[in-house]
């Protein structure tokens, strides 16, 4: 592991020369150095001095051409400084005290040391120094490049103390753990168990952060497994915790929906689905324990998993402060339908089957089936290529389908307006049926969707239920 060097930028000689003249020694802390050491991409500086970290902000600022603008936080005691370059966020050492029912800790100026034995892990407790008098020397008290070499999440001092204090860190040493692709050092990781109620002092906002994150790394399924087996997840999301086992009777057994679950998740990711498919993946069994029924014949069913998930879905989301605009409404479209390709796949796939499906998919076609290629998961791998390769007969019929009848989204030519107008009716049930009848014709293919032949069929089921046109 190469020590970390400071990037050749002016702007670090210009913090250095002001904190000379302020004699506030001054240090680039955490993230940053952490990915110096890993070579990873990195824009956000946090910087430490033994002083008033806003007075330093409005000093380098003074010597910056065009004086950018500081912005201060004066109730956490910090300052903005945005650069070209980079953002760069001031702030003095500090010493931190918690009480018992907060994670929002005391705060009095503090020593150096004092402030790196507050930092979550030693892999963040990194700093490279910007004094004259040892310009880039790395500041290593606990040990942070060692961890970054055996790849290792570990705290500067005692866990429990660490996650009691403030008990976010806990999620945050499973992300750190999923996004590097580190190990938990053990007594860290039991401290996770210790204290796992802690976390019922955070806010779900930060919970929800931390969650989306871990979404969001290429292979999810090591932080879910982790949160699972520290017993955070049944705290923080026990519908997941609870698709876990297996429960057999006689020669029947289901899969653990857990692990289906995540192995979803992760072909999902791989596939590069964005957040809002990644939070489908994880939703769209988690209805199964609820319909989760066993039949002498046939072995354990989930019927209606499908449309209860669904259902399931805008309480997931308000319980999750997560958007409930358009992003919720797609989640709950693909949790409802994504059984609906893989039934296309067991059967002789009919252009009416199709139709239905694009008009109820719409937009999120292509969406809908990548998640199901992802739900096609066994240990029998010529199974799983068979699906594959039936999965692009489905796909072929799609698109011939789509371009024939443009049924995406489509809206069919004859309105409820229309139908009122023509018969003189008032809105009611009637008009409805016959909205539902004529939208029928379309999908099944009896009609298309143009003016003429849609008009000549209301026209015709009118007189079938008594119904005649107004003179016009």
């Amino acid at each position: 592991m190469q020590t970390p060097q400071l990037p050749d930028l002016p702007l670090f000689q210009t913090i250095a020369a002001a904190a000379a003249a302020q004699g506030a020694p001054a240090y680039v802390i955490g993230g940053f150095v952490r990915d110096l050491a890993l070579n990873r991409p990195s824009k956000d500086v946090d910087v430490v001095c033994v002083g008033d970290g806003i007075a330093l902000a409005q000093e380098v600022s003074r010597r910056l051409p065009g004086r950018p603008r500081v912005t201060v936080f004066k109730n956490f005691g910090t300052a903005m400084l945005p650069t070209p370059d980079i953002e760069v966020e001031f702030v003095g050492a500090r010493r931190e005290s918690y009480r018992a029912e907060s994670r929002k800790p005391e705060v009095e100026a503090g020593t150096l040391e004092e402030d790196l034995a507050r930092r979550d892990f030693t892999i963040n407790a990194l700093g490279l120094s910007l004094n004259e008098a040892d310009f880039g020397a790395l500041v290593d008290r606990y040990d942070g490049m060692g961890d970054l070499a055996r790849k290792l999440i570990r705290t500067p001092l005692d866990p429990d103390i660490t996650f009691s204090d403030d008990p976010l860190r806990m999620l945050r040493a499973v992300r750190f753990a999923a996004q590097l692709n580190f190990d938990i050092e053990p007594d860290t990781f039991d401290a996770l168990a210790r204290n796992k109620e802690r976390i019922k002092i955070v806010s779900q906002e930060r919970i929800t952060t931390e969650i989306n994150k871990m979404l969001l790394v290429p292979k999810p399924s090591y932080g879910f497994k982790l949160l699972f087996s520290s017993g955070l997840l049944a705290l923080i999301f026990p519908k997941m915790a609870g698709l876990h086992g297996v429960e057999k009777v006689g020669q029947h057994a289901h899969k653990d929906n857990f692990y289906h679950t995540l192995q979803v998740l992760d072909n999902v990711a791989a596939a590069g689905g964005d957040l809002w498919l990644r939070w489908a993946a994880v939703l769209h069994d988690i209805a199964k324990p609820a319909t989760k029924r066993y039949d002498k014949r046939v072995g354990w069913t989930f019927h209606g998993h499908e449309d209860k998930g669904a259902r399931w879905v805008p309480g997931i989301f308000t319980d999750f402060k997560l958007p409930l605009g358009e992003e919720m409404r797609q989640v709950q479209k693909l949790v409802k339908l994504h059984l609906r390709p893989i039934a296309l796949v067991k059967e002789v796939v009919t252009d009416s089957a199709v139709r239905r499906l694009l008009f109820e998919a719409g937009d999120d076609i292509d969406r809908l089936m990548l998640l199901c290629r992802a739900d096609i998961t066994s240990k029998d791998h010529s199974r799983v290529a068979r699906y594959l390769r039936n999965f692009d007969v489905v796909e072929q019929k799609l698109k011939e389908v789509e371009e024939k009848d443009s049924l995406r989204n489509f809206k069919p030519v004859i309105t409820g307006e229309i139908i009122m107008e023509t018969f003189g009716l008032k809105p009611s049930r009637a008009v409805g049926e016959l909205k539902e009848a004529l939208l029928e014709a379309i999908l099944e293919g009896r009609v298309r969707n143009e003016h003429a032949e849609a008009f000549a069929l209301l026209l015709e089921l009118g007189r079938q239920q008594g119904l005649t046109p107004v003179a016009g």
